[in-house]
């Protein structure tokens, strides 16, 4: 029974409500590979897909989950019901965009704007 213990169910849940998994991983996977599982599975009909992992962002009882840690650690107490698959909200960061790059490059300038009523 033990074995079963250690493998957890997973879905994961994407922003328009649609799912990818579930799928069995390991209480010792990390983070970061459930990430790059969720990357390698992404629906290519989707927009704005997260290039890599850094842009995505795992959310599981309502806690973000950090790269370095494994499935164990951040499991919660309701994933110990046997047989139950485990949702965990997937948000994709956007990329930061042209525009405000070139902005914080460019040292600010004082300006003083008068308006007389």
């Amino acid at each position: 029974m033990a074995g079963v213990q250690d493998q957890l169910e997973i879905k994961f849940r994407l922003t328009d409500g649609s799912d990818i998994g579930p799928k069995t991983f390991p209480a010792a996977t990390s983070v970061a590979t459930l990430k790059e599982s969720v990357l390698s599975q992404w629906p290519k009909e989707k927009e704005n897909g997260p290039r890599t992992v850094k842009d995505v962002k795992l959310i599981s009882a309502g806690k973000i989950l950090e790269n370095n840690k494994t499935l164990g650690e951040c499991q919660s107490p309701l994933c110990d019901i046997p047989g139950s698959v485990t949702t965990m909200h997937v948000v994709v960061q956007p990329p930061p965009l042209e525009k405000e790059k070139k902005a914080t490059n460019q040292p600010k300038q004082n300006k003083c704007v008068c308006v007389i009523l």
